[in-house]
């Protein structure tokens, strides 16, 4: 016995005096079969809400069962002199041996630090790294947790809720759901103890935001001075009744200026407060929409009661303050225990997907909750059938209601009807024909095919006017035929910032009336807030082209009829990943009287998904990766920004200590950030012509800094020169 035993009189003989959870820095220690116990009655209570509190409460008090053996209690006594120990094997293996083979059990157990292994099956290695290969691992002498059982019960019943029984996504999703339970119950009893007193309440109760919320839109609904908002206020008053139906799955289609967000936000509280909500989540698409979102969020009930969670927010906080409102709004990030949510779709679904303790443990907090997909046409179409499971889950088991929120509603009831015959849509809104007609703001008109140069010549004859392509190298092309005062350039190949202070002087130019003609790629469409009285749109999805026309007469100074959105096709022809979309748009139009109504929107979407088929809407392979409970795989495997893209660095004479830092290895989030207003992703192969030629100088397999500064243009951002087309073959061979 050595005397780290004697000290914590860890073991007489093979019964141990004490069993140690976790040991402060002070010395303090916290009794293993106390944390089994906090972290069980939280597991219980956070999985309630979907009727699986037996089920957390089993693996809450088993997920540190390992902690018994002798070497657990010896790296409890002295971590930082004792190897780390696997002590979330045993709790799986009492699972599977004790509780008639509970493989939900086990494989949240297993997982709970590491995340989850795939299932594996019955000829799986011990080594593999699958949990019946981790079943497998011998748990004898100084790794043996016998000991459990002289502090420990468990009920070993069976807890699998009813609805899990007979569908494979089911269960697979039902496993994240009760692991959420469990790492974010351990997370925050270990903090507890650790901390002693963490103050993580932020926000106020439903019906107090539901209060500020009428006070905000009191003066609208009592005196709308104009016909618009007249309407706009027919539509929340219309969302605000609708909040007191049943929970479940329903459409909200709002045409652009209806006043989409306020009216979706009214619904929201009502629903909430109506039906005891815990939450509210929008996933949106695109960061720019939530920044919006997330300021009229907050202008209407504080910011303390609204968590933004995404790549481009982060919350700072002095070391000496951990009880401000930026420290708890930092903290409920972590688990989503806010009032009001804004996150991004990728969060979202790549979350409900992810096998990771740091990804999964907000995920009990979807449960009871109502969750907006805003701009929902955005939702991924090679993820769509996952994705559409995933929110027919969340309505069906998890007492959530979902609306599917957009000016273009996609055709989705199809695949929520496949997933469950009683599951479909209910439109909020009655007239939605008749306000797209009221909302109509411009009228449409086509050119099947138009050459570059009399493209560039029609613009030329224009004095405000925004012209959208397909690809960033048709951006350039045209800007660089057209370039002039008051011509702009707008692509991903521009910084953030540079992208920033290019909009603002449009905007500047435009409500000054001035010339501002301005060749874009489709990130203009992406809730970009101008107004130009003429858009012309390559060809492409109606979606896009919708999109596009929402930046044209926005505001309504002109009458339909004097605002023009033009469809024209170049002659160089459809970019490849886009010749579906296309070729479902033109049949929607061919059979149109107007683009933009119910019916056209319906059809585009309805080809778009018949010509894709259900293998492509489900290109992973996703569901049936569920059926063996694949988690570590399906994780891996569902990424919905999937590009061999990598991260350039443009260098200017604000960020030159930044770059440094960079340099230097100095790498931190706040560092990052600030970098992310000054970055380009490249594909590989722009990234290796760069290279190859010395123009860039290489910081690590995915990030670099431009050196050649002649590479980056003031206009039309980041250039890959011409000359750099011959050596393609070398670098194809080099990869």
């Amino acid at each position: 016995m050595n005397n780290n035993d004697n000290q914590y009189k860890m073991f007489a003989g093979d019964k141990a005096d004490v069993y140690i959870g976790h040991k402060r820095e002070d010395g303090k220690i916290q009794l293993l079969k106390d944390h089994l116990t906090g972290v069980m009655n939280l597991a219980e209570k956070y999985a309630q809400s979907f009727g699986a509190g037996d089920h957390a409460r089993r693996i809450g008090i088993l997920h540190d069962a390992g902690k018994y053996s002798r070497t657990g209690q010896r790296r409890m006594a002295d971590p930082e002199n004792t190897r780390k120990v696997d002590h979330s094997t045993a709790g799986a293996q009492i699972a599977m041996k004790e509780c008639k083979c509970d493989v939900c059990a086990a494989l949240a157990i297993v997982g709970h630090h590491g995340g989850m292994p795939d299932r594996g099956g019955k000829f799986s290695a011990e080594g593999d790294g699958t949990l019946m290969g981790r079943l497998k691992k011998d748990l004898t002498g100084e790794m043996d947790y016998s000991a459990f059982w002289t502090e420990n019960t468990i009920d070993r019943k069976n807890v699998l809720p009813d609805y899990v029984i007979t569908n494979p996504f089911a269960v697979q999703f039902y496993i994240r759901m009760l692991y959420s339970c469990l790492v974010d119950a351990d997370f925050l009893d270990t903090e507890q103890f650790m901390r002693e007193k963490v103050d993580r309440k932020t926000g106020d109760d439903m019906t107090e935001l539901l209060r500020k919320l009428k006070i905000h839109i009191e003066p609208w609904m009592n005196n709308p001075e104009t016909k618009i908002n007249q309407k706009r206020c027919e539509i929340l008053q219309t969302c605000l009744a609708a909040g007191e139906k049943e929970k479940g799955l329903y459409t909200l289609t709002v045409p652009t200026g209806g006043g989409k967000t306020v009216s979706s936000f009214a619904f929201s509280l009502t629903h909430a407060v109506k039906h005891k909500a815990e939450r509210i989540i929008y996933v949106i698409p695109f960061t720019s929409i939530i920044d919006q979102n997330a300021e009229v969020f907050k202008s209407i009930v504080g910011d303390e009661n609204v968590i933004e969670h995404h790549s481009g927010v982060e919350y700072d906080v002095a070391e000496d303050n951990e009880n401000s409102v930026e420290m708890k709004r930092m903290l409920a990030t972590e688990n989503w225990d806010a009032p009001i949510i804004v996150t991004t779709a990728v969060q979202f679904f790549e979350s409900l997907f992810s096998n990771k303790p740091s990804k999964c443990r907000k995920l009990h907090n979807i449960a009871n909750s109502v969750i907006i997909f805003d701009e929902a046409q955005m939702l991924p179409v090679s993820y769509l059938i996952p994705c559409v499971y995933a929110i027919a889950e969340l309505v069906k088991n998890y007492n959530s209601t979902a609306v599917l929120c957009t000016a273009t509603q996609p055709a989705l009831n199809r695949y929520f009807e496949k997933y469950d015959k009683k599951l479909s849509g209910t439109e909020i809104i009655p007239n939605v024909d008749e306000l797209q007609t009221f909302f109509r703001r411009v009228h449409f008109s086509k050119r099947d095919s138009i050459s570059m140069d009399d493209l560039v010549s029609e613009m030329a004859g224009k004095r405000q006017v925004l012209c959208i392509v397909n690809k960033r190298k048709t951006a350039q092309t045209l800007y660089e035929k057209l370039k002039s005062e008051g011509t702009f350039h707008l692509s991903t190949w521009m910084t953030p910032a540079h992208r920033k202070n290019t909009l603002k002087e449009i905007r500047r130019l435009l409500e000054e009336g001035k010339a501002c003609r301005v060749i874009s790629t489709s990130l203009i469409e992406a809730g970009v807030d101008v107004d130009f009285p003429e858009v012309w749109r390559e060809m492409a999805g109606i979606d896009s082209i919708l999109q596009a026309a929402g930046r044209c007469n926005r505001n309504g100074k002109y009458g339909a009829d004097e605002s023009e959105v033009v469809v024209f096709s170049l002659e160089e022809g459809i970019p490849k990943g886009m010749k579906m979309n296309a070729a479902a748009a033109q049949i929607a139009m061919e059979k149109s009287e107007y683009l933009d109504d119910a019916a056209t929107v319906r059809r585009y979407f309805e080809s778009l998904y018949w010509m894709k088929g259900d293998e492509v809407l489900d290109e992973k392979g996703i569901i049936e990766m569920c059926k063996n409970l694949r988690m570590k795989t399906i994780a891996e495997n569902f990424r919905m920004i999937e590009s061999d893209t990598r991260t350039i660095y443009i260098q200017n004479s604000d960020n030159e200590n930044d770059m440094q830092m960079l340099r230097m290895g100095q790498i931190n989030r706040p560092l990052m950030r600030r970098l992310g207003q000054h970055a380009v992703n490249v594909y590989t192969k722009d990234w290796e012509a760069l290279r190859k030629t010395g123009r860039i100088e290489v910081i690590d397999h995915d990030m670099a800094i431009l050196t050649d500064f002649n590479s980056y243009d003031d206009y039309c951002g980041l250039k890959i020169p011409e000359d750099l087309a011959g050596i393609e073959i070398m670098i194809k061979k080099s990869l």
